[in-house]
């Protein structure tokens, strides 16, 4: 009775995880690229002193300057200035402190979960690579074009702040996220070529 019972449930394990492995699979996949990811880009973060000297990581400051170009560009007054009290960048617009850029503000965070969910549905070595460095430089971009424009609407808007920079612009670039996931999914990956034949 005893091996029965052994025999039958290791038939319907076996047969539910055959069923569920592309699941399974895209589980695996996702959490094991976006915890690698993750542990790389906090690694890298150590690199700067953020507690005692208040240093900003590369990325954040290469962000702050584009931003920086992108106002200018528009036709404003910026000024850059290093926050005293925390790791952050001042953006001083038309001589107003109107905003600030922290390490959160590089996009990186939302470049990793964007490449892990990427990975998850993979396609082919070279697809999925150009459509990585494709999709982190659109969010990039935007990411930057975001935080010029909230910097702008918050020099006109400044009571408006915690609608615009927590809901309309967070949206915005998630939003774009999602588009590019789901074009992945449905035109790119082993996935669309399975569907497609």
């Amino acid at each position: 009775m005893w091996n029965f019972y052994i025999f039958v449930k290791n038939y319907f394990l076996k047969k539910a995880l055959s069923s569920y492995r592309p699941f399974f699979t895209f589980l695996f996949r996702f959490f094991a690229t976006y915890a690698g990811l993750t542990i790389l880009y906090r690694l890298y973060l150590m690199a700067f002193d953020d507690q005692l000297t208040f240093e900003v990581d590369t990325m954040t400051q290469s962000v702050a300057y584009q931003v920086k170009m992108l106002l200018g560009w528009i036709g404003y007054n910026v000024v850059l200035e290093p926050h005293l009290t925390q790791a952050s960048i001042k953006v001083i617009l038309e001589g107003h402190y109107v905003s600030r850029i922290v390490e959160g503000c590089n996009a990186m965070s939302v470049m990793i979960l964007f490449t892990a969910f990427v990975i998850a549905f993979s396609g082919t070595f070279w697809r999925t690579l150009i459509f990585i460095l494709s999709g982190c430089l659109v969010i990039h971009l935007l990411n930057v074009t975001r935080i010029a424009l909230l910097s702008a609407a918050l020099l006109h808007f400044p009571d408006e702040e915690p609608l615009l920079h927590g809901v309309v612009f967070p949206l915005f670039i998630y939003g774009v996220v999602f588009g590019l996931w789901v074009t992945w999914v449905s035109s790119y990956s082993k996935y669309a070529t399975k569907k497609s034949e």
